[in-house]
């Protein structure tokens, strides 16, 4: 039997910063995909292939390869053993992609092509090949993450009654933001993802608006807000739920009168305001506020509800823009607070581009806003603004989303990619963002 000694290495690098493209996509004119791993590399080896010329199609969500004389965006390589061809893609979103947070094979190419990762569990870790939504907080000096409903390897069926890991802050040993993030998994006995939150009741669990909040004492306390649901997508019960580092698992600690009732839920943040810490909370725009402490956060009659100020317009043509969920954060290079948030019903994805606004309060007023990132027919969802994360006292933020088929148009998923996290980088002094920073 023929096959190569070593693959032909591609790499995909962004024109315009010289870092590896993720999620590039290469297929070639029999529909083979290959698509790029969070290096940017694809080893390709196939049989029969090798020592050729063979064109591939090169196409990415946000990036651009250029057309040839007759229209097709792609290139013709020579397929030699052991050689190494970089790609340069024009970058059409203003947020940059870094890579892929969660999932199996994150770095399968460069294993594959015996290239070094930065992480430490680059093929697959927990055995989890994609998680839902994320949210996040710091507790007890590290960085505590949980996901929604989370597939594995073995059946279709997952882990549905969440799924949490932690991290080391880079200031405590963590590694650089922009090379990556070791995940350490809460493990089962059979080294899957462990079922975080096994609150009682037919259904997953769904956790949101996880934050750390001292008590009277100061001891700190991790906290979050469930709910329980049925088919199809139906909360039937909601309450309040608390992390035991004893028994490594959230807790019920209440449950409300009714599943619609006002609780601290989505992406929560803080403000000091007046000498007084308050915490946030909201699905999209802020929705209800509280004291920044436990004791007010077990009791419901400290819930403020907050009816933001939400009028948003494309920053050009004033279209009128309806925001799905999103998060907000203080960033203190712009002394504003900003709000990243994906659009309902948006023109190249129903559920997939990104906006960016920003405003003097945290409950607006929201207007004028720019588009930082689009995919083409396939959604990105829920995204969560990473503020611990930031360089150059704000200028450059990062952030990540749902990157799913899922409510798209779209009825394949990305291999390896569909139903995981990918992380982006945004400059605030882009070019394109100074427009909405200068006419709110």
């Amino acid at each position: 039997m023929l096959s190569a000694a070593e693959p032909l290495v591609i790499r995909a690098i962004d024109a315009a910063s010289g870092r590896p493209v993720p999620l590039v996509e290469l297929e070639t004119v029999n529909h083979l995909l290959f698509v790029t791993d969070n290096a940017g590399v694809v080893a390709f080896d196939e049989p029969g292939l090798m020592g050729i010329n063979v064109f591939f199609h090169i196409r990415s969500h946000g990036y651009e390869f250029p057309k040839d004389g007759f229209g097709y965006r792609g290139r013709t390589l020579k397929t030699i053993a052991g050689s190494t061809v970089e790609l340069q893609l024009k970058r059409k979103n203003i947020a940059e992609r870094l890579y892929r947070i969660t999932g199996g094979g994150t770095y399968a190419e460069s294993v594959k092509a015996g290239l070094p990762t930065p992480v430490s569990r680059p093929l697959l870790n927990a055995r989890v090949f994609g998680s839902d939504s994320v949210d996040n907080a710091i507790y007890g000096g590290k960085l505590f993450w949980l996901w929604g409903d989370t597939n594995r390897p073995g059946y279709p069926l997952g882990n549905f009654q969440v799924t949490c890991a932690t991290s080391e802050l880079p200031e405590h040993g963590g590694l650089d933001i922009e090379t990556g993030i070791n995940l350490h998994y809460f493990e089962d006995k059979t080294g899957f993802a462990k079922r975080m939150a096994p609150i009682p009741g037919k259904g997953p669990t769904w956790l949101s608006g996880l934050i750390t909040l001292p008590d009277r004492n100061d001891r700190e306390h991790l906290v979050a807000t469930y709910v329980k649901v049925e088919s199809p997508m139906t909360v039937y019960e909601k309450g309040l739920c608390e992390y035991n580092a004893g028994t490594e698992i959230f807790e019920k600690i209440d449950t409300f009168q009714r599943p619609d009732s006002p609780a601290p839920d989505g992406h929560a943040f803080l403000e000091k305001l007046d000498g007084k810490t308050w915490a946030w909370f909201g699905q999209g725009a802020p929705s209800l506020r509280m004291p920044a402490n436990y004791e007010s956060w077990k009791d419901p009659t400290t819930y403020v509800p907050v009816t933001a100020d939400v009028k948003l317009r494309e920053l050009k043509s004033g279209r009128k823009i309806k925001n799905h969920n999103g998060s907000v954060a203080w960033n203190p290079w712009r002394k504003k607070w900003i709000f990243l948030f994906t659009e309902s019903g948006g023109e190249s994805s129903r559920l997939g581009e990104i906006w960016y606004a920003e405003s003097d309060a945290p409950a607006g007023p929201w207007r004028k806003a720019v588009k930082i990132l689009s995919h083409d027919h396939y959604t990105f969802y829920n995204p969560k603004m990473h503020p611990y994360f930031a360089k150059e006292d704000g200028r450059v933020i990062f952030f990540e989303g749902t990157y799913t088929a899922t409510f798209s148009e779209t009825s394949v998923g990305t291999p390896r990619y569909d139903y995981n996290q990918i992380l982006y980088r945004l400059d605030l002094a882009s070019p394109g963002l100074r427009p909405a920073q200068q006419s709110r």
